[in-house]
Parts: C-alpha cells; structure tokens; sequence
C-alpha cells in the first residue's frame, strides 16, 4: 500500500493531488476524473457524493492506494470497481468478459427501431452473452419478452445469470454454456450477438487496458476478423423465425465484408447504423 502512495494522505483535496500526476504521466487519459473516480471508489460513493467529502478514513485511502496501483498498471476501471453501466442497467463485470461499451448500445437502439412493439412476446437469443448487456438491455425495454443467451466461458455464463438478477431480470431468461448456438434449434424472433471481431494482427496494438486485460477469446476474430461471422452465418438462417431479424455489432470497416457474408447465406441486410462516432457498429439482417 505504502508503494501506491506515500505518505498516504487523508485530506481527499491533496490525495487527489498527489495521485493525478501519477495517472498522467502513466499515460492514462482524463487523469484527474480518474483520480477522482477511484476517490469514490474507495469512498463508497458517487461523483456527486464526494463533493461532500473532505477527508477520507484511512481504510477507504488504503483502498485508494490499492486501486490506484492497479489503475497506473493500465487495469481497466470498470475491473477496479467491479461494475459498469449500460442502456439502463448496471452491470457486474469481470476478467472473464468484455467491458460492455457505449458503441455496443447502437445494437439496442436498432432493435427499438426494427422491432416498434415493446409488448411483444419476443423469443430472444443472444450468442456470446458476455454480461449479459444485450439480452438484458432488450429485456429491460420490452415487458413481455424472454431471452437466452450462451456463452463458452462458464464463468461468463455465471455472470450473466447474476446481472439478470442483480436488474430484476432473472425470471425472463436463461443463460447456456455453448459453443456458439449448438445446443439451440430455436426459432427466435431477435438474435443478437458482439462476437469477436478484431484481426489477430490488430491485438497486439490495442491500448494496453484492453489487451493486457481483457480476455483474448472476446477480441480474437482470426487472421482477417471475420471468423466468427462465417459461424454466425451459418447458423442464423435456422435460428431465425420467419420475419425475424439478428443484430450484430461490426468492427471497424466491417459492413460490407459481413453484409456479404450474411447476403450468402440468404439473408437481407436491412441496415448498417452507425455508432456515434459515425463507425458502422450495428448490422442489422432479416430472414
């Protein structure tokens, strides 16, 4: 603890102090929210609740200390805290699974607009459920809907089962330790998946909180990124109810790799929409 910060100071003004040149000169981006989330962190708190904090006791700065180390060692800040939001849930995560991500909630908002009726019963899957963000995230918006989601990590399938409870989700889906959809005949009427879609190539130049951190299998997409989309072709034209639609995020300059291989496997491509930061993210395919 004293290697994180010494001496460990229990004014927050100056712990926050001492710990913002640290993050910058480690590279760490908006160092002084960072320093100031790990503050909160540590606090038991919020952003908003430590404007009303002066000092902290000292074992919330011995937690401090420790979070501190891990986030100057470029560990992700949603592993620090143990959760992260997203749409309108909050998420317990893990080393095990991705850090559900803003660009991932284009696949959300595609659903709401291909799929306008928030009473309908739909019958849901979500391959590689991760978290569980996506299946619970339409689960949240339609009342009447249920859902499955797979994944080949146990310990990522555990984890969704208990973000469904921890959103009040868990009577209205399940979660399968599979490969892919192999133990699913279906048919659904909304198919959702955030496969692994960087080229092997590309990892090594990912930020270093993401490649040293979270899990290759989530990342790894094979030598040209798509071979998970090859899968996924092969197997949504069963999966699919007739007028259903599946909703796959896209990497990078994906959209007209992947529309082609989805058009070859007989299905429509309805759209490609883009994220915020105007990248193709959500193909959205009809059967």
């Amino acid at each position: 603890m004293k290697d994180a910060m010494t001496p460990a100071p229990t004014n927050l003004r100056q712990l926050l102090l001492a710990a913002t040149p640290r993050l910058r000169a480690a590279g760490i981006d908006a160092p002084q929210r960072e320093a100031r989330l790990l503050a909160a962190h540590a606090a038991r708190t919020d952003l908003a609740g430590l404007l009303r904090i002066d000092t902290l006791p000292a074992p919330a700065v011995e937690t401090f200390a420790r979070a501190l180390a891990r986030r100057l060692r470029h560990e992700p800040m949603a592993y620090i805290t143990g959760h992260t939001g997203f749409w309108s849930l909050d998420l317990e995560v893990s080393p095990h699974t991705l850090i559900p991500r803003a660009d991932s909630e284009t696949l959300i908002e595609a659903v709401l607009d291909h799929l306008p009726d928030h009473a309908a019963p739909l019958r849901v899957l979500d391959i590689g459920t991760g978290t569980g963000c996506l299946m619970l995230a339409v689960l949240a918006e339609y009342r009447q809907a249920w859902a499955i989601g797979t994944d080949l990590a146990p310990q990522a399938a555990g984890l969704a089962v208990r973000n469904a409870t921890r959103n009040g989700l868990g009577a209205r889906c399940a979660t399968l330790c599979c490969n892919w959809a192999d133990a699913l005949t279906g048919p659904f009427d909304l198919i959702l998946s955030n496969p692994p879609y960087i080229p092997h190539g590309d990892l090594a130049g990912l930020m270093p909180d993401v490649v040293n951190h979270e899990p290759a299998r989530a990342l790894d997409g094979g030598e040209d990124g798509l071979v998970a989309y090859r899968a996924l072709a092969a197997v949504l034209p069963d999966l699919l109810a007739p007028g259903g639609i599946a909703v796959l995020e896209l990497g990078i300059g994906q959209g007209d790799s992947v529309s082609g291989l989805m058009r070859a496997a007989g299905l429509e491509v309805a759209e490609i929409r883009p994220d915020l930061g105007g990248i193709g993210r959500a193909l959205v395919v009809k059967k």
